[in-house]
């Protein structure tokens, strides 16, 4: 006698799971499903709206592909899975890795550690992503961190200095500059307004100047 299968938990917020846990529930749940663990308590995805989140997404995912296509041994993704430790799996809207850097792509597929940048579109998640997400994602030693707060129409982004998250201010030509990534440099007030062609001209500025260059040489050397 064949002892019946007990069906699998459906994923709802709130939930406090290990992350083994967590995978085994999110494995069953249908095609299209996102959820994350944050700090052992899963955050079930709502629904996207297309301006508040799908528009602003496609922009940042845009820039990060073409900076990573100017540069090689660096990796874009596009809300993929990353493991950073056993209370914390997280789907940020984008990342960028270097490939000797300091995440690797474990058997599953999966991101494992801290991406040296992420960025979140913050509508109605802003507060999480300006709190339990930012300190987890510093905690794992993120090197820089960027949020689109779509209803405040501001974005911040942030580099990890000694432990902490300090925001890049702009630069006098209104573009804010990359500390860990050489030419990647983003006219965030273009951003912001939809102007994604001023945007592009300001990121293809960074990738002709001598310090992405160099860093391309670098990355080409194995340094």
């Amino acid at each position: 006698m064949t002892t019946p299968q007990l069906a699998i938990p459906y994923l709802e917020s709130g939930d406090r799971l290990t992350r083994a846990e967590f995978e085994r529930r999110y494995n069953a749940m249908p095609d299209g499903f996102k959820a994350e663990l944050i700090e052992g308590v899963v955050s079930v995805a709502s629904p996207v709206r297309f301006a508040t989140h799908s528009e602003p997404h496609s922009r940042i995912i845009t820039l990060l592909g073409v900076y990573a296509a100017a540069t090689p041994g660096v990796r874009v993704g596009d809300n993929a899975t990353v493991r950073l430790d056993w209370e914390n799996e997280l789907q940020p809207d984008g990342l960028l890795r270097l490939e000797s850097g300091t995440s690797t792509i474990d058997a599953d597929g999966y991101v494992c550690g801290p991406p040296e940048f992420v960025a979140e579109i913050a509508g109605s998640s802003a507060a999480q992503d300006m709190h339990a997400k930012l300190r987890v994602y510093r905690r794992a030693g993120v090197q820089e961190y960027l949020v689109w707060l779509v209803f405040e129409e501001r974005i911040v982004w942030f580099t990890l200095d000694e432990g902490e998250y300090r925001q890049i201010p702009a630069d006098p030509d209104h573009i804010t500059r990359s500390r860990i990534f050489p030419g990647l440099w983003f006219d965030l007030p273009a951003l912001l307004r939809g102007d994604t062609a001023t945007a592009l001209a300001a990121l293809q500025q960074g990738i002709a100047a001598a310090d992405h260059a160099a860093f391309v040489i670098r990355l080409r050397s194995g340094e």
